[in-house]
């Protein structure tokens, strides 16, 4: 039986095992470089035994980024800086993984611990955010974005694609698109923020079709022997879910046709006014399944996933095919080492680099 500790492989890369690392934004970059803190954030996460770390959303443009303080990729001297962290991810054991993003009307806000909120446009830190429409997020997100033009529209496609290709550079083996989380993909797939009466709003076929054709200008870049997957949000619990249920997995349908090798499900988290089912655990693992089934792809999921039965059930139970676990991860960044031990695996202490393993295990006998 498939468990949480089983290898997985995609294209020609292989997990060690089924945990993996979810994209968690620390807002402590400046102009979108890496420094000591990426540095050895992403090292430690790696060294502690998950089979992919996927780092945090990288903005595919200065406008792209949530906050100021967010990493980007929109430039070649960016590259350097992820590249020594691809390689510590990889070194650890880990495969390294990156996430691209565009953040859309949420772009240009403080850091959650400084606000979370809009930057004053007297801020000289604020910039313009664009999206599909012109409507604002609401509640602590109140400007009102740019409707994007069709050159806007080119520009963004392009974007994502250089910074595939930077990504790649950079020697990440695994590339995660943000189609989620209200950002700008999912704002152009959900009603809520899409107003366009043009071929980019409207149905079904419209409101998909940005997202389908950046994820085409990325896979005209991508390695196709490399994983090429996407975070997006299937499902917005605000009382029609049954409808955008079917609706994004028709959407993956033709992602799948169009290269995608893996689905990270999520939820929209488009508008405010929502029922998320935060206290159940694993609440997006049924419906991760039934992605997972309908639409004939390979699926990871997170949220309320961190309890070593819950997370390997998900797996036995052929309800996902990754785990993602973060905050966990925070605040013991040798969680699958914990998990390893939870689940009675041979040898856990293995999960961990040898430089560890070896001293936990040469002298357990004396300390017991």
């Amino acid at each position: 039986m498939t468990d949480l500790f089983s290898p997985f492989s995609l294209k020609d890369v292989t997990l060690r095992n089924r945990i993996a690392i979810p994209p968690m934004c620390q807002y402590s970059a400046q102009d979108g470089f890496t420094n000591d803190w990426h540095q050895i954030h992403y090292a430690s996460l790696a060294r502690g035994g998950a089979g992919l770390v996927i780092v945090e959303a990288t903005a595919v443009s200065p406008e792209g980024r949530i906050t100021p303080n967010c990493l980007g990729l929109w430039s070649d001297e960016h590259v350097e800086g992820l590249a020594r962290i691809a390689a510590s991810i990889k070194a650890a054991g880990a495969v390294p993984g990156i996430q691209i993003a565009h953040a859309g009307r949420k772009a240009s806000a403080n850091r959650p611990w400084d606000g979370d909120d809009h930057i004053a446009d007297d801020d000289p830190r604020s910039w313009q955010p664009i999206a599909p429409s012109a409507i604002a997020y609401g509640q602590n997100l109140p400007k009102v974005p740019k409707a994007m033009t069709f050159e806007d529209i080119e520009r963004v496609k392009a974007d994502f694609a250089a910074a595939a290709q930077r990504a790649r550079d950079a020697g990440f083996e695994w590339l995660e698109l943000h189609f989620a989380h209200g950002y700008l993909a999912q704002s152009f797939f959900s009603a809520h923020s899409n107003l366009r009466d043009d071929q980019y709003g409207g149905d079904l076929n419209g409101r998909s079709r940005f997202l389908l054709e950046t994820l085409a200008a990325v896979r005209g870049v991508w390695p196709q022997n490399l994983p090429l997957t996407a975070r997006f949000g299937v499902i917005e619990y605000d009382g029609r879910d049954e409808q955008t249920v079917a609706e994004s997995i028709e959407l993956v349908r033709n992602m799948r046709e169009g290269g995608l090798d893996l689905l990270n499900v999520s939820a929209n988290f488009v508008i405010a006014d929502t029922q998320i089912p935060w206290a159940t655990p694993a609440f997006l693992a049924p419906i991760a399944q039934r992605v997972r089934r309908q639409a004939e792809l390979p699926v990871a999921s997170a949220w309320g996933i961190d309890d070593p039965q819950v997370a390997n059930r998900v797996i036995e139970d052929e309800q996902m095919d990754l785990v993602m676990i973060g905050r966990a991860h925070l605040s013991d960044p040798h969680y699958a080492f914990a998990l390893a031990k939870a689940l009675k695996q041979p040898r856990p202490t293995w999960i961990l680099p040898a430089p560890y393993a070896h001293w936990l295990e040469r002298y357990r006998g004396a300390a017991a």
